[in-house]
């Protein structure tokens, strides 16, 4: 295998790019600061018939300890602009902590229900972004397809397209980007104008919801939810049920305070957290009769 980027790196560990702190090294490595930098380093790699990931906080994965036999593109494309009074336009790389802010201090409502939540605009695509919002008033799942008015896609057969959110099939943790291979460049959110103190209370009523039901990722490293969430049934709550709080494997544990979060404790391997996947999804087999089907991409050789 053969790569010319400019930038690039050989051998490049993963653990430090990724929010469990998990993960063997990347044949190749670059970080992209532009859709175009974007652009050229899928179209490089697909020339020269190199497997590629991109990824960008490096959220909702776990990367193998063998790590990646390819390219990794870190993106870090992140350029965004208001285009009128409620329409913002973000590269794909951009952070959406980022955007909550810059759209609360112009009054547009439409994001500060993720805050909290580690994710780049490509991510929260490829995942349809979602949450419980937890006050009794406006306690439903909210989900970034709700604001998306646009995206801009480079799709497998390298065709750059402009498309609506349709485009996408987005439905619970899915969008179609998980089959078609396509990557999104810039996404148009369609935004309300409402008063910034307003978002500054939905920021702090859900950020506070989450301190008080999630691990947070500076004590406990973790890729987020590991299962998916079964209709009507809350996939932690499950585990809760089979007795497997604070069940550890290696340094892998079941989370205390949050069941379907599998955190990091002591330098724990990917094997550790495979491990305890399968354990967990056997343990809640048997007690419970439901199957857990992981949320989370496992990324890399095994």
């Amino acid at each position: 295998m053969e790569l010319s980027l400019e930038g690039q790196q050989h051998n490049t560990m993963l653990a430090p790019f990724t929010t469990y702190h998990i993960g063997g090294p990347a044949d190749f490595f670059v970080e992209v600061r532009s859709i175009g930098e974007l652009g050229n380093a899928v179209r490089e790699a697909q020339n020269a018939g190199v497997a590629y990931f991109l990824f960008g906080k490096g959220a909702n994965i776990l990367v193998t300890d063998k790590g990646f036999r390819g390219l990794v593109i870190h993106n870090c494309a992140n350029r965004f602009e208001f285009l009128d009074r409620n329409r913002l336009r973000a590269e794909s790389g951009a952070i959406i902590a980022e955007l909550i802010v810059a759209c609360r201090d112009r009054g547009l409502s439409g994001l500060e229900h993720y805050v909290g939540i580690p994710s780049t605009v490509g991510g929260a695509l490829w995942q349809n972004l979602h949450f419980l919002s937890p006050a009794p008033a406006r306690e439903r799942t909210v989900f970034i397809a709700e604001v998306v008015e646009r995206a801009t896609v480079l799709t497998k057969a390298l065709d750059v397209k402009e498309v609506g959110p349709e485009y996408f099939q987005f439905c619970y943790d899915y969008s179609s980007l998980r089959e078609t291979g396509d990557i999104v460049l810039d996404v148009t959110f369609q935004l309300e104008p409402k008063p910034k103190e307003e978002i500054q209370r939905v920021m702090e009523e859900n950020m506070a919801w989450r301190i008080a039901k999630q691990p947070q990722l500076e004590e406990f490293p973790s890729c987020g939810s590991v299962f998916k969430k079964i209709k009507g049934v809350g996939a932690g709550r499950l585990i809760d049920q089979a007795g497997l709080k604070g069940f550890r494997i290696g340094g892998a544990m079941v989370s205390p305070k949050h069941a379907n979060y599998f955190v990091n404790v002591d330098h724990a391997t990917a094997a550790d957290v495979l491990v305890l996947i399968e354990h967990a999804q056997k343990v809640v087999k048997e007690k419970t009769g439901y199957w857990l089907e992981p949320e989370i991409s496992i990324v890399g050789a095994r």
